[in-house]
């Protein structure tokens, strides 16, 4: 794959078979030389888990203490008082069946997180297919499908992210912005991997963090030590 002069040139800036402190990748990171936008950072955390095995998904959310830096839209499907909660809470979409039309009818994806509240799942089903490859279906594991859409949409605003391993028993998770700076990065990412820790499976066995590399969005990954994060 041919690289990008810049890429190449971040590529001499550290040897890229080294495993660094969460500090120090931190530090490599900001030294790159910079895209013409505020870059999103993402950490890719391979984990010691089969995920064909029910009791070896790894999956959850946590609010990270800097936020994500990208502003959120949320759709509620909600009806009556809980509707109105979820207007007051700062919801950017609230509604009932006429937006599961609409989104089925229209083509209609102008949000980035959805919630509902429990009995609103019974129209909500019918995105399934539709929600579901884009990871947009509400789930009560990830805090989506509650009651309580005034605490979902309060965490979601201020910086809630979701973690989960896919078919390679890898976990992506932006923590960020490149703007943020090492500091608050490194706080964003020590959050998550706390979390990322806590839902460790009894079932797993042998090494749980098998290897984390950072990135952002237009530099090469950085190999991470694994063995910087405990509970």
């Amino acid at each position: 794959m041919k690289r990008s002069k810049k890429y190449e040139d971040n590529l001499k800036l550290f040897d890229k078979m080294q495993v660094y402190e969460p500090a120090e990748a931190f530090d490599t990171l900001q030294k790159f030389g910079k895209a013409k936008f505020d870059e999103t950072v993402e950490v890719a955390i391979r984990l010691g888990v089969d995920p064909r095995h029910a009791d070896q998904q790894v999956r959850g959310t946590v609010v990270l203490p800097n936020g994500t830096g990208k502003s959120q839209r949320v759709l509620v499907f909600a009806e009556g008082d809980l509707a109105q909660a979820a207007k007051d809470a700062g919801a950017d979409y609230v509604g009932g069946e006429e937006l599961v039309d609409k989104i089925l009818k229209e083509n209609w994806f102008e949000f980035d997180v959805c919630v509902a509240t429990p009995n609103m799942m019974r129209h909500v089903g019918r995105l399934g297919r539709v929600l579901g490859p884009k990871g947009l279906m509400p789930n009560p594991k990830s805090g989506t499908v509650t009651a309580d859409v005034g605490k979902a949409i309060e965490d979601i605003k201020s910086g809630k992210v979701e973690y989960r391993v896919d078919k390679s028993s890898i976990a992506h998770v932006i923590i960020g912005k490149l703007s943020f700076g090492p500091e608050k990065l490194n706080e964003n990412m020590q959050t998550l991997m706390n979390a990322v820790l806590r839902a460790k499976p009894s079932a797993a066995k042998g090494t749980y963090l098998r290897s984390i590399v950072l990135s952002s969005t237009m530099s090469p990954g950085i190999k991470v030590n694994p063995a910087s994060f405990s509970l």
